[in-house]
Parts: structure tokens; sequence; C-alpha cells
């Protein structure tokens, strides 16, 4: 994958090539999360449930995982820089549908254009790291790729609400979309798959079916599915989270959206520092993995038990630190990547980390619809505006479900098996080789 690029002769405008994907990855992320901020203004605008501001939410995550797969084969036939500005512009054009969106199909198509393009943002990110920098340095690439996804995720709180609250939702949309394009034609203009020279070095991508003997070697091991499982669970409360905060501010504490951007920022902003130190901690100084998750993802069990216990009760200060803490726990997913890459053959590392890497797309697809549903069960016939005011016992129903998936995470997160940050995949057969002898 590395086009061997040595620190005497790194190219100089290696970083330049990695900010312009990283760049689109961000708005990619920021996608994920955008529509909590703006649940009330699409419920008014659209006469919108909650079970369909969750289902919008989630048909992001439909085409998303639907072409994880596809768009890495893409990549690896066509080269960084075709398909990006392909999925930029797919991506921009998706924004702008949305903006311009004048009925709720109309909605989610621009939705599901978004995450279409959005899906190979991130691998692709990883390839131009590849190509462009030494080995040694492709660690650092990654955590720092995945955090200009948790900065994204930050953009769509505050900084989206203070836009909203300038030029409403729609203009806020079409800036976006039109922000994309232009990072999509710099994408075209300026980034080129790998340095002058280096293209001899970079292997020939495997063959369709290689990958998929691949994948189905990685789905039959049974260690890969309890790192899948904690994902899909961990994934499931941070989307839901993200998705609900702001309209349980706006709706219980009667807050405003910019303020309530303001509170619900803090799981974000602590997620920026924690998921690169968490990893940082795994690798350098406690030397585990498994043990790390399953602390992190038990303290967040028992955060959501508090905050889903205190709904509406405690004083606004009380529940950002609450939140900040949340995101503190919360970076326990980072660590499910790495333990699925070390169960697995090390050939198959690539296909591990996306089979893992779905598991956590899976689980936001399938659950903010549902737990949509919820808080429209629990709806007492209150508007604001023509937008659904739901009470405090809807929210404690729907954050309830996050708190089980939490405890379903911390418990899952047992059946996985530690590696030490190591390839113990040999070490796993040997027990079974020796029953078949």
């Amino acid at each position: 994958m590395h086009a061997r690029v040595t620190p005497a002769v790194l190219p100089p405008m290696r970083w330049v090539m990695w900010a312009i994907p990283g760049f689109l990855f961000l708005i990619g992320f920021f996608h994920r999360t955008a529509p909590g901020v703006i649940a009330r203004e699409l419920m008014e605008a659209f006469e919108a449930t909650g079970a369909t501001i969750g289902l919008l939410a989630a048909t992001y995550f439909y085409s998303y995982a639907a072409l994880m797969v596809p768009a890495g084969l893409l990549l690896d036939a066509f080269g960084v820089r075709c398909v990006l500005t392909a999925g930029g512009a797919v991506m921009g054009v998706g924004a702008l549908v949305m903006g311009g969106a004048t009925a709720t199909p109309m909605l989610f198509t621009g939705r599901l254009l978004v995450g279409a393009g959005a899906s190979a943002m991130f691998i692709g990110t990883l390839k131009i790291a590849a190509a462009w920098f030494p080995p040694a340095r492709f660690g650092l690439l990654a955590a720092l790729s995945a955090t200009v996804g948790v900065f994204g995720a930050l953009v769509s709180t505050l900084p989206l609400a203070a836009l909203v609250a300038r030029v409403g939702w729609r203009g806020a949309f079409w800036g976006v979309g039109l922000v994309t394009l232009a990072g999509t034609a710099l994408c075209l203009a300026v980034v080129r798959d790998r340095p002058v020279g280096a293209a001899a070095a970079v292997p020939a991508a495997p063959p369709f079916a290689a990958v998929i003997a691949g994948m189905a070697q990685v789905l039959r091991n049974p260690h890969t599915w309890p790192p899948f499982l904690v994902f899909f669970c961990l994934y499931t409360v941070a989307g839901n989270q993200m998705l609900w905060t702001v309209p349980y501010l706006r709706d219980v504490y009667g807050l405003g959206l910019t303020e309530s951007a303001f509170y619900a920022m803090a799981t974000s902003l602590a997620l920026l520092v924690s998921a690169p130190l968490t990893g940082f901690a795994s690798d350098r100084i406690v030397g585990r993995r498994k043990a790390v998750c399953a602390a992190l993802s038990g303290a967040q069990f028992a955060l959501w038990v508090v905050f889903v216990g205190t709904l509406g009760a405690l004083p606004l200060s009380l529940v950002h630190a609450l939140l900040f803490g949340m995101g503190l726990a919360g970076s326990a997913f980072v660590l499910v990547w790495p333990i699925g890459r070390e169960v697995n053959p090390p050939h198959l590392d690539g296909v591990a980390v996306a089979v893992v890497n779905f598991g956590g797309f899976l689980g936001a697809a399938l659950t903010q619809g549902p737990i949509g549903a919820v808080l429209d069960a629990r709806w007492a016939g209150t508007l604001v505006e023509g937008a659904r005011r739901y009470p405090v016992e809807a929210y404690r129903d729907g954050f309830g479900v996050c708190a089980a998936f939490a405890a379903a995470a911390a418990l899952l997160c047992l059946l996985m098996r530690e590696t030490h940050g190591r390839n113990i995949y040999d070490q796993l057969r040997a027990p079974t080789a020796r029953e078949a002898a």
C-alpha cells in the first residue's frame, strides 16, 4: 500500500495532498451528526415525526455502509483523485438537494447522495497518507485523519447552529454544498495519487474474488464478532446521542438552538481529545486493548445511568460536565478496529477493519428510526412553531435504549480477546489445530 517514500526525500506537497481529502472527509463526518442540530427546523418544514427524523439520519448510513467495500475497490482501480472527485461532487450535490427540498422524498434523496459520496473519503485519505508519507508515519496520519472526522462532528454542533441562526437551515446546507464542490474542484486540480516516480512501488490491487474470499475468512473467524458487536452497540449509542441531545435540551430545558448546540458540543470536544489519547495509552502506556476498551465502556454505561436517571433535574452546568464525561468515555470505540485487525490474519488486516467498521454503521442505521419512534410514542401532542415538543418521559425512554446498548457494549467487551497490541491470529488457531490433531 505504501509508495516507499523515504524521510530523506519527503515530497514537499505531502501535507497539501493529505489535507484536501481530509477536508472532504471532515465534511462527510459533519453530515453524520448535522440532522440532530436542525431536527426541530426539519420537523417544522416537513411536518416530520421523530421516527422520520431518525430515518433521515439513518439514510446516510444506509448508502455509506452499502458502498464501503465497493468504494475501496474503486479507489484501488481508478485512484484516489478520480474517486474522491466523484464522491465529493455527489456529496456536494446531495447537500444542495437537501437545502432545496420541497418534500420529504427529495430530502431523503439528498441525504442518500451525501452518504454515498462520503463513503470513499476516509479510505481515500488513508491511501493518500500511505502514498505520500513514509510507512513509519502512517500510524500518526491515521490518528490525525480520525481526529479530523471528530472535528467534523464538532463543526456540526455550535458552528452549524450559529450558521442556521443567521441564514436558516436551507441556507446552511446550500453553503455546505457549495463549499464541498469547491473542495472537490481543488481535489481534482491539486491532488495526485502518489509522488512522481513512486508508481512502480505501489502493488497491484487484489482481484475482486480475492477480496470476497478474504472477507469470508474474516467473517468465519469467531473472534471477529465480539469487536463487531461492541462497535455496533457503541456507535448506536454515539449516533443517537448526537442526534437527540440538541432536541432534548431545546424541549426539556427550553434553550434556543445556539445555546443547545453549545452544550451538546461538549461530547465532540471531549472525543477530540480522548480518542487519540486512548489509542496512545493503549499502545504506549498500558499495552492492552481489551482492558482499556472494557474499562471505558463500563464507565460510559455508568455515566448513561446517571444521565437517564437525572433527565431534566440537573442544572445545565452539571449536564454540560456529564456530556463531556460521556465523550471522554466514548473513546472506547477507537480500540475495536485494532482488536479486529489483530485477531485476524495479518494479510487481511484491511478487510478485518472494514468488517468491524461496518458493525458501527449498521448499528446507527438500524436504530435511529426506531428510537425516534420511541419518542413519538410518548409525544403528548404539544407543538412549538409546527415542530413536535417531546416531554422528558419520551427522552427517558429513548435515552434508556441508549443506556441499554451501552450496557451491552460493556458486557460484550468481555468476549473480546486481549491482543496486547500484536497480532495473535496464529495463537488463536493453535488450540484448534491441536484439537484437530
